[in-house]
């Protein structure tokens, strides 16, 4: 009896933590790598993985930083 439910617990902690932490930062790491080269049919994909991991990204983006690089002037 312990044992399954300590299994149940161990199985809904980490199907959260993946949910709301290493999905959403795998879809921010893609988004940052190919938001400016993507064609129209990867850009629905990439509003789909918002849509779907969109808590997880929520609960990450006080603490990630994605602004655009400045432009060099002059190379």
């Amino acid at each position: 009896m312990l044992d399954s439910t300590l299994f149940v617990l161990l199985l809904y902690a980490g199907l959260g933590g993946a949910y709301l932490l290493v999905i959403p930062g795998l879809t921010y790491f893609y988004l940052q790598r190919r938001w400016y080269v993507v064609s129209s049919v990867e850009r629905v994909f990439m509003y789909l993985l918002v849509f779907l991991f969109f808590p997880g990204m929520l609960l990450l983006s006080p603490f990630l930083n994605f602004r655009p690089k400045r432009r060099e002037i002059g190379a």
